[in-house]
């Protein structure tokens, strides 16, 4: 079967690959649709950061090369012998994230997590192979497109949840790409007034204003904490860093009022230089949201069933898998008017 496969920095492959026997736990997933990842964009840009080169990843058991592809949906195709929940012929979106499940559903993560699709074989393919506990039905309201966006959404939600936001709270989102757009859907969602949404390019702000921001800043043109201020005075209830670099991360803490909440979202490619003091004198508390739990999965499919979450208007262009590198990834690297580009797999709906 075709596969977009990773082998390094800036190399992608589109290749034939057999499909590893189905395990008594597993499902055979025919892959509809494919979301392409920040992460992903990541690890093709600068990458490896997260992806085992070097030795096998303790949870999977496997490393580079793989098949990537962690945002996906499609059809049971087949179930394992032990698998009693699913059926030839469901409508299921994957939840890729792996752990070793010795702990309680919030901290199972922080036990050390992999990704089906970053540290193991994932969704840029024909069908795959992935654990049933991994897979979840998707009610009929909802699209096996709708079911690609879901774990991007998903990070989104939990680092909402992380935030401990209220109703009236006022929100920043410093970076409009894909999930910095979803985390404005998402906040909005939550009950969020204000939302300031801060990026250099124009056409991401002009976005993010379509989606639920109700101001924007150009941060090549404005000071981005200046900005802010001239809004909330005395700083935002929430801040939240999805851009990953230094400049955002200390611009994040200073726009947000004493007290208040900055939630770490992003991940950085690379360490960066902060002086701690500038939380002792503000008394900012900082979070962070790794993923998210298996239970946040389930609740952002449930908000996206009933229409209280609606992310769908992030998707800016749909793809083949032939055409994943140009008009994918690098369409992602040059084109800042792409946010979440769908591949192609089955094409059903």
């Amino acid at each position: 079967m075709k596969a977009a496969v990773w082998y390094g920095k800036k190399d992608m492959r589109i290749e034939d690959r057999e499909l590893r026997e189905l395990k008594d736990t597993e499902v055979k997933v025919k892959v509809a649709w494919a979301g392409i990842c920040g992460s992903d964009l990541h690890e093709y840009e600068h990458g490896p950061i997260t992806v085992p080169v070097e030795e096998e990843e303790p949870l999977t058991g496997d490393k580079a090369p793989f098949t990537f592809g962690h945002e996906f949906a499609g059809v049971v195709e087949e179930v394992g012998k032990n698998v009693t929940e699913f059926k030839a012929g469901d409508r299921v979106a994957v939840n890729p994230t792996l752990t070793y499940g010795n702990k309680e559903e919030g901290m199972d993560i922080y036990d050390g997590f992999a990704f089906i699709g970053l540290h193991t074989d994932g969704g840029f393919t024909d069908y795959a192979n992935v654990p049933a506990t991994n897979v979840y039905h998707l009610p009929d309201s909802l699209t096996l497109q709708d079911g690609a966006i879901t774990e991007p959404t998903a990070v989104a939600v939990q680092a909402v949840k992380e935030s401990e936001m209220s109703f009236g709270d006022t929100v920043a989102v410093f970076g409009a790409g894909p999930i910095g757009l979803l985390t404005i859907i998402a906040a909005r969602a939550a009950g969020a007034t204000n939302i300031i949404a801060l990026d250099l390019s124009e056409t991401r702000l002009e976005k993010a204003k379509e989606l639920g921001a109700t101001h924007c800043i150009n941060s090549g043109e404005t000071d981005p904490v200046k900005g802010i201020l001239e809004i909330e005075p005395e700083g935002v209830d929430v801040s939240f860093e999805v851009a990953g670099v230094e400049a955002t991360f200390q611009q994040s803490i200073e726009a947000t009022k004493p007290r208040g909440m900055m939630v770490i979202v992003s991940i950085f490619s690379k360490p960066i230089k902060w002086n701690p003091f500038q939380l002792t004198a503000k008394g900012v508390r900082v979070t962070s949201s790794a993923a998210y739990a298996p239970s946040t999965f389930q609740k952002t499919i449930d908000l996206m069933a009933s229409g209280q979450l609606k992310p769908q208007g992030v998707i800016t262009d749909n793809i083949k898998l032939d055409d994943i590198v140009e008009k994918g990834f690098e369409a992602l690297s040059n084109d800042k008017s792409q946010a979440k580009i769908l591949v192609e797999l089955s094409g059903e709906k």
